[in-house]
């Protein structure tokens, strides 16, 4: 199950990944917003990540007009690693390296075909393991406890 947001700068673009994932037979849940009003992305990316912490969701997709501020907000909770991408390259590579459970995405930033060739390398990467576990062990550490070791 991918858990989806956006603020009203990416609604439009969230519309367009909610086609694509259907078209796919993805399940996903939508946390909103659902309106073109001016709106708060934190609290939109904490109903997404929240979802994918608690386990309710496998990973998550946010969109807002630049992806970064969405994407901070985020990895604000805890277990939550979210990368912005702007394109494929460093999306699949942050879940092959970085086992990465969340994707911003910026709506002013990346158009629509872009957006979705982004998520398709992203939710096809799979995690390797070995050395960068050590590594993202490193990351929960640091979330945990403020240091490593």
């Amino acid at each position: 199950m991918i858990a989806l947001a956006s603020d009203h700068a990416g609604l439009e673009l969230k519309a367009a990944l909610i086609k694509h994932l259907e078209a796919e037979n993805i399940p996903h849940t939508d946390f909103g917003t659902h309106t073109n009003e001016s709106c708060h992305y934190p609290e939109y990316a904490l109903k997404a990540a929240g979802a994918v912490a608690s386990g309710e969701c496998e990973k998550g997709i946010l969109i807002c007009g630049t992806g970064v501020g969405i994407g901070i907000a985020a990895n604000k909770v805890r277990g939550i690693r979210c990368v912005n991408c702007s394109e494929p390259y460093s999306a699949a590579l942050s879940r092959q390296h970085n086992n990465t459970n969340m994707l911003s995405l910026g709506a002013r930033v990346v158009g629509e075909g872009l957006a979705l060739t982004i998520v398709e390398a992203w939710l096809s990467a799979q995690f390797e393991g070995g050395r960068h576990q050590t590594r993202v062990g490193q990351i929960t550490q640091i979330e945990e406890t403020g240091r490593i070791g």
